[in-house]
């Protein structure tokens, strides 16, 4: 299943996407719903973040090759940091360079969107948590990263949690394709298998350190070939299962 977020006649609604048309929920889709007789063209819509997250708990250097780029030793546990829910915009929207920055740049990620009260969990549980997967970029200031040595500045401007387009309900999360094209150019491509720490392993763990809510996003990490966007850039983030999360830059 494919759930979306969207605005149609100044209406923000909440969708199940059935082929090209959006099919208007009513109710909560972290909780009760039914869909309605309302529906739409996927072309006649604006889509949203697909979900308001009260955080978003990323996961630094979970790729071997990405750690090997950025000269930085396999961590033995999970590196995890906040990005705020301001930092969120949808697909299409802009992702804005802040004036404080020289280089800023993507990171191509799987985020997972937390279906339902998360707490003490257990791997083998962990997924029974989860509502669904979706695009996420975590867009970082890299000079800012290295000039602060933690990382919240380089992680939080506005603009610099797109994700998107939609939720997608039943996938492999241990197995999914996932690349960055800038301006029609690949730049990373991986797998999901090929996480230092699994999804289902980094559920359980971030579940033991805080509480996550329904609609939280935990954002798993990136490969290797993150690198910079420039004014007029067009980056995309593709993930096998899921679909094309496409932003510009300013």
């Amino acid at each position: 299943m494919k759930y979306v977020r969207y605005i149609t006649d100044g209406q923000e609604s909440y969708g199940v996407l059935e082929g090209e048309i959006v099919c208007r929920i009513e109710g909560d889709i972290f909780g009760d719903w039914n869909v309605t007789e309302d529906r739409v063209r996927l072309e006649d819509v604006r889509l949203l973040a697909p979900c308001k997250p009260s955080k978003i708990v990323a996961v630094g250097i979970n790729y071997r090759d990405h750690a090997s780029e950025m000269n930085h030793d396999l961590p033995v546990d999970p590196i995890l940091f906040l990005k705020p829910s301001t930092a969120v915009i949808g697909p299409e929207d802009t992702v804005i360079r802040p004036e404080m920055s020289a280089q800023v740049d993507f990171e191509a990620e799987m985020g997972l969107v937390i279906g339902k009260l998360t707490r003490n969990v257990e791997p083998e549980n962990a997924f029974d948590h989860v509502l669904g997967a979706t695009c996420f970029n975590d867009v970082t200031a890299r000079d800012l990263q290295k000039k602060d040595g933690q990382w919240t500045r380089a992680k939080s401007f506005d603009t610099f949690a797109p994700m998107g387009p939609y939720i997608v309900t039943g996938l492999d999360y241990n197995n999914l394709d996932i690349e960055l094209v800038l301006n029609e150019e690949t730049k990373q491509k991986s797998n999901t298998a090929y996480l230092i720490n699994r999804a289902d392993q980094l559920i359980s763990y971030i579940s033991k350190v805080m509480t996550l809510y329904p609609g939280d996003v935990i954002a798993t990490g990136t490969p290797s070939g993150v690198g910079p966007m420039e004014k007029g850039d067009v980056v995309e983030v593709r993930i096998g299962g899921i679909g094309v999360l496409r932003n510009k830059v300013d």
